[in-house]
């Protein structure tokens, strides 16, 4: 049935080993026909880019040649070319397979790879797995050289041969297994598969337990062999007689997990405690940011508020073009807060997750203004609780919903919890940088005007979700389908 030749394993495959066994060997034994996401065809162009930057600048200090094919990466090599772009190196003998961007002659004679990767961190297990390779396929003993995102270098040597040697016996092995491995579903990396909607109907139909919010795919694993295999099971369980397992050692995780269970097999809600809120005129905020800008962190180019009555044309924003108007931007946003501080006695500014919190802190280092009196407000660092107000805290503190994520899209377009619906379905997280970064690139103003107009109708969406959110919480005592647990 499956060839008894060496099989080739490319380096480039360890991202796809990395997200998941059962897609690689789908890969090989069951291809499929996709178009690209957008999403990771923007970091794909993008890290393209940061190629092309790194290529300059040897191209400016070297006598660079680009290979044409594997022999002639060899001919390049032993001619002794400085640089060697695009190389491509094999070993036919053990069938490994190897493209670094640049092969880089050092002064011993030797060459050692290098690639240029977007990522800030050289700790990624599929990035060193790929300069591994590189290592081995070269034979020598010089470390492979990575350029990241960030403008750092670093080096990757024999600490990761052993992660290299236990990839390269994987993928022997899904070449010669005849069924599909076993693995476990994971909400945020399975929805972006391109065998989604395949696998999903068989995890579905087994009841996985790892398709339970906060259910680590090893501690379902775990579980499984202590014979708690499908959710039904799991729900049935008592949680103080559960094993302990990494992730699940705590009684009150155990008893979380059961609830969870519970409320997915019997789509119903659990609640835990009363539904508390802050008092206050509520503003609701959300922002939009860019993770590809090439000089911050993150370019901020939406600020998003929803202030009363919580109409559609209550909503306002700070918006800016580009990272040049980054800091204009984070100035105009603290002039609204003040505005609306000055309007309002007691003011709660609700967003949904950490993210804002985390951004306007990181805002006020980028900028040097921690100790900025509204900073300081917002943050809490006068002493007393600040005004932002984490809502999804208030969920997870509370309620276990029949969801499989607990994001406030999950939440709020669930027809039997919230029942918002964004203007723009195919909107999100990842779609809304693909936006922005078309809204950047494009030079047709009519274009141009249409990308920020989607922008700026999923910000209100957003806004107008969280504001949705709160008075379902609010109005929570009246809600049917609801089993609540007595405090103990």
């Amino acid at each position: 049935m499956h060839s008894t030749s060496t099989p080739t394993i490319k380096a480039s495959d360890a991202v796809t080993w990395i997200f998941c066994r059962r897609r690689m060997w789908l890969e090989f034994h069951q291809p499929i026909r996709y178009d690209a996401d957008p999403f990771m065809q923007l970091l794909s162009d993008a890290g393209l880019q940061h190629e092309r930057r790194i290529l300059q600048q040897f191209q400016s200090d070297h006598v660079v040649q680009q290979a044409a094919s594997f022999d002639d990466t060899r001919a390049l090599m032993e001619e002794g070319v400085p640089v060697i772009y695009q190389a491509r190196l094999k070993d036919y003998e053990t069938g490994l397979v190897g493209f670094p961007d640049f092969l880089i002659r050092h002064e011993n004679g030797f060459y050692q790879a290098a690639d240029a990767k977007l990522t800030q961190r050289e700790n990624k297990k599929a990035l060193q797995i790929q300069l591994g390779m590189y290592r081995r396929l070269l034979g020598g003993q010089l470390p492979a050289v990575v350029f990241l995102g960030n403008g750092r270098t670093a080096s990757i040597g024999c600490e990761v041969d052993m992660l290299v040697d236990e990839f390269i016996r994987d993928m022997r092995q899904l070449h010669t297994l005849s069924e599909q491995p076993h693995v476990r579903y994971s909400h945020s990396r399975c929805r972006v598969c391109p065998y989604f909607s395949q696998c999903h109907t068989q995890f579905e139909a087994s009841q996985d337990t790892s398709m339970l919010h906060g259910m680590h795919g090893r501690t379902a694993e775990l579980l499984a062999q202590a014979g708690i295999r499908t959710i039904a099971q799991l729900a049935a369980q008592v949680p103080e007689n559960i094993p302990d397992v990494p992730h699940l050692s705590s009684l009150k995780k155990k008893q979380r997990i059961v609830r969870q269970a519970q409320s997915v097999l019997h789509d119903e809600i659990v609640q835990l405690n009363d539904i508390s809120l802050p008092d206050g005129t509520w503003i609701h905020f959300d922002i939009e940011d860019n993770p590809m800008a090439r000089t911050c962190d993150r370019h901020v180019y939406l600020w998003g508020l929803l202030a009363p009555p919580y109409s559609h044309d209550d909503f306002d924003y700070v918006w800016t073009d580009d990272e040049t108007q980054d800091y204009t931007g984070w100035q105009a946003f603290l002039e609204k807060i003040e505005q609306y501080r000055a309007e309002h006695a007691s003011l709660v500014i609700a967003h949904y997750s950490n993210h804002e919190k985390v951004i306007i802190r990181k805002y006020a280092e980028r900028y040097s203004m921690i100790d900025d009196g509204t900073v300081r407000w917002l943050l809490g660092l006068h002493g007393e609780a600040g005004p932002l107000f984490d809502i999804q805290n208030a969920v997870l503190d509370n309620l276990v919903l029949p969801v499989a994520g607990y994001g406030l899209k999950e939440i709020c377009k669930h027809p039997k919890l919230v029942n918002f619906q964004w203007e723009l379905e195919s909107s999100g997280s990842q779609w809304s940088v693909v936006q922005f970064n078309r809204f950047q690139k494009t030079t047709d103003e009519w274009t141009r005007q249409q990308l920020k107009t989607e922008l700026l109708t999923y910000n209100r969406d957003d806004v107008i979700a969280t504001r949705k959110l709160e008075l379902w919480l609010r109005g929570f005592s009246n809600r049917e389908n609801v089993h609540t647990i007595s405090p103990h």
